[in-house]
């Protein structure tokens, strides 16, 4: 995984209170830069870290589900908050580097476990992670759109810095929101394009 440092954990102590050991594995999230726009040109410089896409992704969903009021926003900004923690100890992982939907999840699952072992009940943060990996809510599976709205508003992004070789993630994407609110969203980002 390419990151801008080295690993935050380094940094701990090894009996510190579980919020700073939390806050340094957090920190790691800053560092990881999505791997998938590196690995279509975007620059270090300019590429988004996890912790930006995590941190768009809570936004973008509160504030849309903020909106409609059958959908519970402060549920959904934790579930867009928890949802890539895992990659502290995962990495970001793609598409392109062959390991399988099962192994990732394992992955991802093993890494959240490590990020709150610390704290006494860590199953409450494991379990929303859970939730929205297994999309057994309506909540998870808006908060999954949502993570792909991110991605296309930041392919959009990129695109106006002039990156190019993003048009296969625009359809793919679209064949994957289905939400109500979400895709008159989606359609007027395409007609921008």
């Amino acid at each position: 995984m390419i990151t801008k440092n080295k690993h935050t954990e380094e940094f701990l102590l090894s009996k510190s209170h579980p919020v700073i050991n939390l806050f340094f594995k957090f920190a790691q999230l800053k560092n990881l830069y999505r791997q998938g726009w590196l690995k279509r040109g975007v620059s270090k410089l300019d590429c988004e870290t996890v912790a930006e896409h995590s941190f768009g992704v809570a936004l973008l969903g509160y504030v849309i589900a903020g909106e409609h009021a059958s959908l519970d926003r402060d549920y959904i900004m934790k579930l867009g908050l928890i949802h890539d923690i895992g990659e502290v100890y995962a990495g970001d992982i793609t598409p392109k580097d062959n390991i399988s939907a099962e192994d990732k999840t394992q992955k991802e699952y093993d890494g959240i476990r490590k990020v709150f072992s610390g704290f006494p009940n860590p199953d409450n943060y494991v379990s929303l992670w859970k939730e929205f990996e297994n999309q057994t809510s309506p909540e998870a599976k808006f908060v999954k759109e949502v993570d792909r709205l991110e991605m296309a508003l930041q392919a959009y992004l990129y695109e106006r810095m002039n990156y190019k070789g993003l048009n296969d993630l625009f359809p793919y994407i679209q064949e994957r929101i289905t939400s109500q609110e979400l895709k008159p969203i989606l359609n007027e980002l395409l007609k921008l394009r």
